[in-house]
């Protein structure tokens, strides 16, 4: 199934960042069952069996008979296998069989190989030959692979790695789909939308949150798992017939850091589970084309990966300059046009195109009244992250990795996470210049940069000293990923780049935290001292990095007087003392942790001295 090119796909002229003036497309199907080779019949008697062409007993005088196949029809091949797999001899034949014998190996197996207890030897897998030409010109064979013990397993039990370190879970298939997105760049998938069926459904619905809210359907995680099996068959037939209908996302409002109010979308049940299967496809596709650089919502990848990726550039490049830079509204400003011509890069199913206009255009809910989206995507919903990184991709990263490598003169480092990203200069004047360059280039795809937030500022190993040259003080600071990232100075007097939680972070999370008390007061010791420890053992576990460790006590600190007050009024009586609540204290309170370790050597760890930051 071939798709011939088309000129009208994402038509404009930037190379870097949509390709265009592609010479040639290529399409891959990626069906499991394609090419299936039909099996031949064998007769019972005179032919090997699986074990003895393992072994290599075939004799020369007896061969495995074919018999003509009528066309259409698919024979089974029918295979002698009494004692095979039991680790026992086969019966020897008797009467007229004993003619049909098979001859006795050139070297056979001990005489005990069958007895209990005793395994078989380790196996010496040999490479195949790189290249053999019929020619004057011959090339020798590969060397022999080291030596390695025989596998075992459980008969029947798949190869798959059970283990998200590797593939994060990947169906073989998939895995087929993200050899072939790296093998060829412009490969256009038209056969994504069967990968998508019960079991994958059944893995999405796992993955949900169990106590997240409901959409605009009223159903829970709970609800649905009552008759999950006839719910899955169901949906997985609407999807593949084309019938199934996106519903609306339920729009909810939480608080932000600045006092403003962020949009939500809550989607239906049904379609989270449809948006995490299409995930788990997409990711095979774009996992190969996103750049190092890319952090956000990605499998293996996280937020320290990004902190570690940029306090790494900022050590050990020649930065001078950061651009901390902040989109004004970007779920809210995606234009629905580009992104489609986005996903037309990669993706030729036409119907996962559609699913995908669906939910883009399924408008929201708010005040029992629908209101029609026409640019954006929910933020919230399981998809948007996944879009925004495509999106991104083609707006953002492949512009400016080609920026970085043909214009700029002195090193430049870019960070991304999510909508969130900083970018390192060495040189003013090529700082000032892209930043330039970079307002319009979103203003081509419907965004913009947030003027008050997007900064540019002097920072690096000498920034202190070219600040005290200039007759100013410090140098300034800047947010990333809830730190604050400051240049510091070591014991020594050299650079070091200080990282501390972000103050407005720190005061919002204690006052989270005092409203819970109050709400908790009456609790049992135990049940509060319990959920303390927990809420201090993750917070440790995100902010317990290096140079951060009074932050983390200010806060335990903080925390344990908000207790102390909180329990002292659940009774006018006052008879909770300070010395009796320093036991409580010392036996729910972990005491302040650091849980990440330098960033350089987790990055080089992971990177194996190959710089993701690029």
């Amino acid at each position: 199934m071939k798709e011939s090119n088309r000129k009208d796909v994402a038509d404009h002229p930037d190379p870097e960042s949509c390709g265009a003036g592609r010479e040639a497309r290529h399409e891959a199907l990626t069906r499991a069952d394609a090419g299936e080779v039909l099996s031949r019949e064998i007769p019972q008697f005179g032919a090997p069996t699986l074990l003895s062409e393992a072994e290599g007993n075939t004799a020369a005088c007896v061969k495995a008979s074919t018999t003509t196949v009528p066309r259409g029809r698919r024979p089974s091949a029918r295979i002698e296998t009494s004692g095979a797999g039991t680790g026992r001899p086969h019966a020897p034949p008797t009467g007229t069989d004993s003619l049909l014998e098979r001859p006795t190996k050139a070297t056979s197996r001990p005489v005990g190989m069958h007895e209990h207890g005793e395994s078989d030897e380790s196996v010496v897998s040999k490479k195949p030959v790189n290249r053999i030409w019929k020619s004057h010109l011959e090339f020798p064979e590969a060397e022999l692979a080291e030596r390695r013990d025989s596998i075992k397993r459980n008969t029947g039990q798949s190869g798959i790695p059970r283990t998200q370190s590797r593939t994060h879970g990947m169906s073989p298939g998939l895995e087929r789909v993200l050899q072939n997105a790296r093998m060829n760049k412009k490969m256009r998938f038209t056969a994504l939308l069967h990968h998508i069926d019960r079991d994958s459904l059944l893995r999405a619905f796992e993955r949900l949150q169990p106590k997240a809210a409901p959409g605009v359907d009223g159903v829970v995680w709970q609800q649905y798992r009552v008759n999950l099996e006839a719910n899955l068959q169901g949906l997985c037939e609407r999807v593949h017939r084309g019938s199934f209908r996106a519903q609306p996302s339920r729009r909810v409002y939480i608080p932000k850091l600045d006092g403003r109010m962020r949009p939500l979308g809550i989607a239906a049940l049904e379609d989270k589970i449809v948006q995490a299967a299409l995930v788990e496809v997409l990711n095979a596709i774009y996992e190969a084309d996103f750049l190092g650089f890319s952090y956000g919502f990605r499998p293996g990848r996280g937020a320290h990966g990004a902190l570690d990726a940029l306090a790494v550039g900022v050590h050990r490049r020649k930065l001078n300059w950061v651009l901390d830079a902040d989109i004004r509204g970007f779920f809210d400003n995606i234009s629905h046009e580009w992104m489609l011509k986005f996903l037309q890069h990669r993706i030729a199913d036409q119907r996962v195109l559609r699913l995908i206009c669906k939910w883009l255009r399924a408008g929201v809910i708010e005040q029992d009244q629908w209101k029609a989206s026409e640019m954006g995507t929910p933020q919230g919903a399981t998809i948007s992250p996944l879009l925004a990184n495509i999106y991104l991709h083609y707006v953002l990263d492949t512009w400016a990795h080609h920026w970085r490598r043909h214009k700029a003169k002195g090193d430049v480092v870019l960070v991304r996470y999510a909508d969130d990203f900083v970018m390192g200069f060495e040189h003013r004047e090529e700082a000032e210049a892209f930043l330039t360059l970079l307002r319009q280039r979103m203003g081509k795809f419907g965004l913009e940069l947030h003027g008050e937030k997007t900064r540019l500022i002097r920072f690096g190993r000498f920034a202190a000293q070219k600040r005290v040259r200039a007759g100013k003080r410090k140098p300034e600071t800047f947010n990333f990923l809830g730190f604050t990232h400051i240049s510091g100075k070591t014991k020594s007097g050299g650079f070091l780049l200080q990282r501390h939680t972000m103050g407005k972070r720190l005061r919002a999370k204690l006052g989270e935290m005092k409203a819970e008390l109050q709400a908790r007061r009456h609790y049992s010791m135990q049940a509060q001292g319990e959920w303390l420890r927990r809420v201090l053992s993750g917070y440790y576990r995100y902010y317990g990095v290096p140079t951060n460790i009074h932050a983390l006590a200010q806060f335990r600190t903080e925390l344990t007087r908000m207790w102390y007050r909180s329990l002292r009024r659940r009774s006018q009586k006052r008879r909770l003392t300070w010395e009796r609540m320093q036991t409580h204290v010392n036996r729910w309170i972990p005491p302040v942790k650091i849980c990440h370790p330098w960033p350089w050597e987790r990055f080089d760890a992971r990177t194996q001295d190959k710089s993701r930051v690029r």
